[in-house]
């Protein structure tokens, strides 16, 4: 069900509902900026182009640059198989589910190979490995989804950042992989106490790499400066939340909280916002988990667009949107614009564009089912079913030309769209070889093609 203020009357029927879901004040319109004249928007294209890497060569960080899921406008492809549309194929060795990040020619992923963490770039024009470097020892292989290099890096400028279950962190020269900085976080602030694999991937801010750490145990939000790798801030992040709810997989995101840098962590039975200048703590939502349930770990990340942060949860049962002002401006529950108890996604992180926001469910009862919702209200605006199968999806959606991409566990992407028509409907079902599980990394855009990393294989997939 949806529950907005003019749903608070109904709340009898629904016992189980979370604590924090009686918001009391009606759900703004969002704000949208707008180029006042044409000639905006030149100046716009022309300060674009002018860059030294171009937009649509560049996916610097889980989620893309804007952490939303949403590519570049491009002519991606929608059709292909094992023998049709693929530029080229490469064996990854080792073991990794890592989504890649790109900048400029190179694709950079990790892989557990011979007992190490490995971060190596890939040369898209050809796939070939252009290098690969050792960053520690494997201390993965918890989880038959993934390892010790589950984390995707992240890339600005030159510098690749990989992070990985040993509590690595690295610094990397994108274009000869020497090595700039490296640290450990559980040499500086504790060991790692998670149940499974590491999830979270390294985010982004102008001068920093952040990584959180939300565990059974001393949890926390870490700066390092990009350059140097010093400790710029560190937050510590302990909330009240039972064994196994305690601990989270998922990724900070880069937002904006009252016209200034923050950041969205998702985590522990709770939401949190930071400064991203000092990590500060200015906002915090509780009320995720009120039965106390031991085992609500998170794996989906948040995802956000203009004020509202959208934060699914309770393994795949709920998604709970944010107005993230209001919630820094300490209104609690009041900051709540809508909630939904009949739908969710527990693995994939909810792709956002344009105030609509698209969940893949993952649960024994939705597995395979894309719901659209309205960003503002929580509205169903339209629901489609893949073809039945035992196959799950760990897989992010991808939103790129009109189109949704949702990939399964087997390497098999459903193409939606047109996501502009009222219906959108399943246009191609695209199987590849390497169809053994577990396909966890999500779709990548670069230029007019894709990037697509099965269990044992780097594909570069042609446009049309």
């Amino acid at each position: 069900m949806v529950i907005t203020t003019n749903t608070v009357a109904s709340l009898q029927f629904y016992p189980t509902l979370p604590h924090f879901a009686l918001p009391k004040a009606g759900v703004p319109a969002m704000l949208r900026e707008s180029f006042p004249c044409p000639q905006s928007i030149a100046i716009v294209a022309l300060i674009a182009l002018s860059t030294t890497v171009s937009a649509d060569d560049s996916w610097p960080q889980w989620r893309g640059p804007n952490q939303n899921g949403v590519a570049q406008s491009g002519n991606y492809p929608v059709q292909w198989d094992e023998d049709s549309q693929i530029a080229w194929k490469k064996q990854i060795p080792g073991k990794g589910s890592s989504t890649p990040v790109v900048e400029g020619q190179k694709a950079f992923l990790t892989s557990g190979l011979n007992e190490k963490n490995v971060l190596m770039a890939i040369d898209t024009s050809t796939g070939e490995i252009a290098w690969q470097l050792d960053l520690g020892p494997d201390r993965g292989n918890k989880h038959k989804k993934g390892g010790g290099s589950n984390p995707s890096p992240a890339v600005d400028d030159g510098r690749v950042f990989a992070y990985f279950r040993s509590g690595d962190l690295a610094c990397v020269s994108a274009a000869d992989g020497k090595l700039i900085w490296q640290t450990n976080l559980q040499d500086q602030f504790g060991e790692d106490t998670l149940w499974w694999d590491l999830g979270s991937s390294p985010m982004l801010t102008d001068s920093a790499v952040v990584v959180a750490v939300m565990q059974s145990g001393p949890s926390y939000l870490v700066a390092f400066n990009k350059e140097t790798g010093d400790v710029m801030w560190k937050e510590d992040r302990v909330l009240d939340a039972p064994e196994e709810a305690a601990q989270s997989y998922s990724t900070p995101i880069a937002t904006t909280v009252n016209n200034k840098p923050a950041i969205a962590v998702m985590g522990a039975d709770h939401l949190t916002l930071h400064d991203a200048a000092t990590g500060k703590t200015i906002g915090k939502l509780g009320g995720f988990n009120p039965t106390d349930h031991k085992y609500f770990r998170s794996i989906s990340s948040p995802a956000a667009e203009g004020d509202i942060v959208v934060c699914p949860y309770a393994r795949g049962e709920s998604v709970t949107a944010v107005r993230m002002n209001d919630l820094a401006a300490g209104k609690g529950t009041d900051a709540i614009a809508w909630f939904r108890d009949d739908l969710g996604s527990d693995v994939p992180t909810p792709a956002i564009d344009n105030g609509r926001v698209y969940l893949v469910g993952d649960g024994k009862s939705s597995r395979g089912t894309i719901w659209c919702l309205d960003l503002n209200t929580g509205e169903t605006l339209w629901t489609l079913d893949t073809p039945k199968s035992r196959i799950s999806f760990s897989s992010s959606p991808l939103i790129a030309n009109d189109h949704l991409y949702v990939t399964g566990e087997d390497a098999l992407t459903h193409v939606i769209g047109p996501l502009s028509s009222a219906t959108p409907t399943i246009v191609a079902s695209n199987k590849l070889g390497d169809d053994e599980p577990f396909t966890v990394a999500s779709p990548v855009p670069i230029e007019d093609s894709l990037l697509l990393r099965s269990k044992s294989n780097l594909y570069r997939i042609k446009g049309q």
